[in-house]
C-alpha cells in the first residue's frame, strides 16, 4: 500500500476515536450532571478539544446541548430554558441561564417532514379504500 492510502485509512482511524470519545464524554456529562455541575461543564470543554484537534463535526445529538459561549453543559429546566417560536421562521430558542447567551436552531425541516409522512400515509389509505 501507498503512503497516501495508509495516511488516509489513519485519518479515518482518528476521526472514528475522536467521535466515539465525544459521545462518551457527553453521555457522562449527561450522568454526572445532577451531582457535579463543574465536572459535567469540564467533561464539554474536553469534548470539545477533541473535536477541534480531530476537526470533526459535532454529532447532532450533543450540538444543542452545550452553550456556544460558555460552553457549559446545557440541561432544559435546570440551567437553559428552551421555547418555540413561530414568528417569521419557526425556530427552537435555548437560552444559557448561566450566561444569558441565546441559540436559535430552526425545525422548518422537520415540519416539512412530518407533513410529507402524512401525506404519505393519506395517500396509502386512499389506495387501500
Amino acid at each position: 500500500m501507498s503512503k497516501r492510502i495508509l495516511r488516509k485509512k489513519e485519518q479515518r482511524e482518528k476521526k472514528k476515536i475522536a467521535l466515539e470519545r465525544i459521545n462518551i464524554l457527553f453521555t457522562l456529562a449527561e450522568r454526572v450532571f445532577p451531582y457535579d455541575e463543574e465536572l459535567a461543564n469540564r467533561y464539554v470543554e474536553i469534548a470539545l478539544a477533541i473535536q477541534q484537534k480531530a476537526k470533526v463535526r459535532m454529532p447532532r445529538k450533543w450540538k444543542r446541548r452545550y452553550c456556544k459561549r460558555c460552553h457549559s453543559f446545557l440541561v432544559p429546566g435546570v440551567n437553559a430554558r428552551v421555547r418555540l417560536r413561530q414568528k417569521r421562521m419557526p425556530h427552537v430558542v435555548i437560552k444559557c441561564l448561566k450566561c444569558g447567551h441565546i441559540m436559535r436552531y430552526p425545525y422548518l425541516r422537520e415540519q416539512k417532514e412530518k407533513r410529507r409522512k402524512r401525506l404519505e400515509a393519506k395517500g396509502e389509505n386512499k389506495a387501500q379504500s
